[in-house]
């Protein structure tokens, strides 16, 4: 199991992590999710709708790799509409609860201008150690 850093100094860290240290494993770069259907097609017009679609992209290609939710140790957020992502906090942390339980990596939130898929409005980018 991952071990979570308490930080003497920083704000508790709410529905992320300060630092992560990893157990012995296989690192897992998974490229970027997006809501990406099996079809190519963006799935849903929210963050929260994305975020959901994302999330469970997320899951399935760490599962894929041999790993589990509880194996990611870094989890970088992109989204195109910040004010939107922080108006819709508590619906994200239910959708976060259902993909990947109480496990909370190292979490980063970036506001970009565009993602590949010009309908797209999140994109995970994840890292785990899977032992």
């Amino acid at each position: 199991m991952h071990e979570v850093v308490v930080a003497p100094g920083l704000a508790a860290p709410v529905g992320f992590a300060h630092a992560v240290v990893a157990a012995p494993g296989r690192t897992v770069y998974l490229g970027g999710q997006t809501a990406q259907g099996p079809d190519g097609a963006i799935r849903g017009d929210t963050v929260v709708e994305q975020f959901d679609v994302a999330a469970g992209n997320v899951v399935a290609a760490l599962r894929a790799a041999g790993g589990r939710p509880e194996h990611l140790v870094s989890l970088l957020i992109h989204v195109t509409d910040v004010p939107a992502y922080r108006a819709a906090l508590g619906e994200l942390g239910a959708v976060w609860r259902r993909h990947f339980g109480r496990h909370y990596p190292a979490v980063a939130l970036f506001g970009v201008a565009e993602l590949f898929d010009p309908d797209a409005r999140v994109e995970l980018l994840g890292t785990a150690v899977v032992p």
